[in-house]
């Protein structure tokens, strides 16, 4: 089969399609293994001998959907990744990065043995040493500034707090004396803080997406992947059988905007004040639910509030949207059975305004939908991690006491558990020493991620001692001291809780080793087990498994059995949720920059086939990329032919352009689209590696380092959604 970009683009698409559960005939599916064969064709991925073939389930890892997987193999190598039937995330759906992961697995970015760093931080050169010397290095740098009293100086960077290897690096910290654990924030951190002081309660957000009757979606990439990628899919695709509708609210149309039943465009940042101007509405018409309300803990100030300043005159204005249209939408979102408001940008890998996402959850207040069929659901967090508690030193307990270095729980952010975004600025503002002398950093890669990369790299590279457990050469790991490489996301047993897949209950995941570790690589739970055991005393006795999987074992205890027949175990839990309304004590957070100077408004926006997270994108994924997206090198802006045309511009679709922020300059060419707003344009997030291969590696630029972060007053999570932005013509 010969497969031009064209087909190649049409057939990437379908895979998305009919992973979404659409019905398929015998034809896609050899479409599909045709595709599998043709992506082995780079050099570096060996075709598969004849043998024994077999099916391994397993959970995928390389997002937080904890989607079900079933893996075909030939002997022990794995050929081709397919959804698992069944599965209460994606019930044999899959994306085609799950798709594509066989190229992660085998591919030229695999970190094969322990390294050292042998030149300057950044430059990423290394060479290999053993377990023995890299694990040893480690322990004795642990050991003396410990000894030294500088237990609190040491911190942990998690791509996520959930799951056993996060709470295992966390009770490292712990019994070693440093409060100092961070995770990756995403929208589940503002929804868990938005639920706390609307609710009272610790709990993280499910969502009835297959039960509702009317979608009005903030900004929400619902078929970009937001929440679980199939997941959303699906439910897209049911909503659109049924006749359900979806209202999108962005300023750009993205996929999600173009399948809705309407797409709103709104002035960037102004989403809050929406979703306050409707409740203006319910309020004012009474089409809210009063036997819900009216009793509510604040409810009486919220409505004050509410009248007082979100009249319909008011709202249109800052949003640029018809009074008529507002009012269009109370009434419709009051007047659905089953309506839900969500938010949370794109995929919703940022945190976002606090404003805007209790703003949005009110409205899901209003309409009385809050652990309703429907609506939103508060899902507890599933208690199967239960170790003792562990016996602290005196080392451990003075350690402990210190101030966080990011703030997370302080009395200016009580709620906030995590305040990674914080982190870089207290470094590079310290006088003197380094306040973090050691790093560990497991399965993230803020060097790429976070806001403002060129400022993170900087404070990474003031830290004396940096630890990665990467299983690729990413940008965070070029600036490791030592890289303690983890097992492949196929090679490895790890449990993992479906903590972003939005779902009404929760779900635990196992992920089990598909194929043998191919290279010197070890567990990161195996790694952490051993750097305690060689720290001695104390800290050695809270890790009493002898390895990470008698750990995990004793961990699951009576869930062990039916997690390694299933894969999934879906925990019966409920929490009680009381409703309180908030006062307006957090304020909305707009793009950095002067007006004057920068005229228009940067957005960045996702998309299905870009990776943006700690794992970079398959070649599979890039080759599906439009070329008005990324055409060789060159990444695209897309701007409205009106502001293209302006008096100072007369941009043509192709014209490079120089994109000029406070944080920085990038040469980029034009895309002109009518279907982003005029005055605000937009680059894709997941671009601008400067880490892997070359398949990846220079392709675009990373929209971060453009976007400076914009702290969030209330909450202290980085609330970036742009910034103010000039376009001028140059030559490229």
């Amino acid at each position: 089969m010969k497969v031009s970009r064209r087909t190649f683009l049409s057939i990437g698409s379908f895979i998305v399609g009919g992973a979404a559960g659409t019905a398929l005939s015998p034809l896609p599916w050899k479409l599909t293994d045709d595709l599998s064969i043709w992506t082995q064709n780079w050099p570096w991925t060996p075709m598969p001998e004849r043998g024994e073939v077999s099916y391994v389930n397993s959970v995928c890892t390389l997002c937080p959907g904890g989607c079900g997987i079933s893996v075909r193999k030939v002997n022990d190598r794995a050929v081709k990744i397919e959804g698992m039937k069944g599965h209460p995330v994606n019930d044999g759906g899959i994306c085609i990065l799950g798709l594509s992961g066989l190229q992660l697995l085998y591919g030229p970015t695999r970190i094969k043995t322990p390294l050292k760093r042998v030149g300057e931080k950044g430059q990423g050169k290394f060479k290999k040493i053993s377990w023995d010397e890299a694990l040893k290095e480690v322990a004795e740098k642990l050991g003396t500034l410990r000894s030294e009293g500088k237990s609190h100086t040491v911190a942990c960077v998690s791509g996520s707090a959930c799951g056993t290897v996060p709470q295992l690096l966390k009770r490292l910290l712990t019994v070693y004396g440093s409060p100092n654990f961070m995770s990756v924030p995403t929208m589940q951190d503002a929804y868990a803080v938005t639920l706390k002081l609307m609710h009272g309660v610790d709990a993280c957000p499910g969502f009835d997406v297959e039960n509702a009757d009317f979608i009005l979606s903030f900004g929400s990439g619902i078929i970009e992947g937001w929440g679980s990628t199939v997941r959303m899919f699906k439910a897209n695709s049911a909503w659109q059988d049924k006749k359900i509708k979806v209202v999108q609210i962005e300023s750009r149309m993205s996929n999600t905007a173009a399948k809705a039943a309407k797409w709103i465009p709104a002035r960037p940042g102004s989403e809050g004040v929406l979703a306050l101007g409707i409740a203006y509405m319910m309020l004012r018409d009474g089409l809210y639910k009063k036997e819900v309300c009216d009793s509510a803990a604040g409810f009486e100030d919220f409505r004050k509030t509410v009248s007082e300043n979100y009249a319909p005159e008011n709202i249109a204005a800052a949003t640029g949207i018809e009074k008529e249209t507002i009012e269009s939408l109370a009434k419709e979102f009051a007047g659905a059975a089953s309506p839900l408001a969500i938010c949370g940008r794109g995929q919703g890998h940022t945190p976002g305004s606090q404003y805007e996402f209790m703003a949005v959850h009110a409205l899901n207040a209003l309409a009385g939908n809050i652990n309703k069929a429907g609506g939103v659901f508060t899902v507890p967090d599933p208690k199967y991690i239960a170790w003792a508690e562990p016996e602290l030193d005196e080392t451990a307990q003075k350690g402990m006491s210190s101030p966080r270095i990011d703030g997370a729980g302080s009395e200016t952010y009580p709620h906030a558990k995590s305040l990674l975004n914080r982190l870089p600025p207290a470094i590079l503002s310290a006088q003197g020493e380094c306040p973090v002398q050691a790093l560990l950093i497991s399965e993230a890669n803020p060097c790429y991620t976070l806001s403002d990369t060129q400022t993170v790299k900087k404070a990474f590279a003031k830290i004396p001692f940096v630890v990665s457990f990467s299983s690729y050469m990413d940008e965070t790991a070029q600036y490791a001291d030592i890289i303690l490489p983890n097992h492949a996301y196929l090679e490895r047993l790890e449990d993992a809780p479906a903590y972003a897949a939005g779902l009404s209950k929760p779900v635990i995941g196992l992920s089990k080793p598909v194929v043998t570790p191919q290279f010197d690589t070890k567990h990161t739970g195996d790694a952490v087990i051993a750097l305690a055991k060689a720290l001695g005393d104390k800290v050695a006795a809270a890790f009493p498994w002898e390895s990470y999987a008698a750990c995990l074992e004793e961990t699951l205890g009576d869930k062990w059995k039916s997690l390694n027949e299933k894969c999934f175990a879906v925990v019966e839990e409920s929490i009680e949720a009381p409703l309180q309304f908030f006062k307006q004590e957090c304020k909305p957070v707009f793009a950095e920059g002067d007006e004057k100077q920068y005229p228009f408004v940067l957005m960045p926006y996702d998309s299905i086939r870009l990776a943006n997270g700690f794992i970079g994108n398959t070649p599979f994924l890039t080759k599906t990329v439009p070329d008005t997206v990324l055409r060789k090198n060159d990444i695209f802006v897309e701007i409205n032919p009106k502001s293209a045309g302006g008096d100072s511009l007369s941009l043509r679709e192709g014209s490079a352009v120089m994109l000029t922020t406070p944080k920085g300059s990038a040469k980029v060419r034009v895309h002109l689209s009518e279907e982003i707003m005029p005055g605000v344009i937009a680059i894709p997030r997941g671009l601008g590696h400067t880490a892997y291969d070359k398949y990846l590696a220079g392709k675009g630029i990373n929209c971060n380092e453009l976007i400076g972060p914009a702290e969030d007053s209330g909450s202290g999570f980085d609330a970036v959604w742009g910034i103010r932005a000039k376009l001028s013509s140059v030559s490229i």
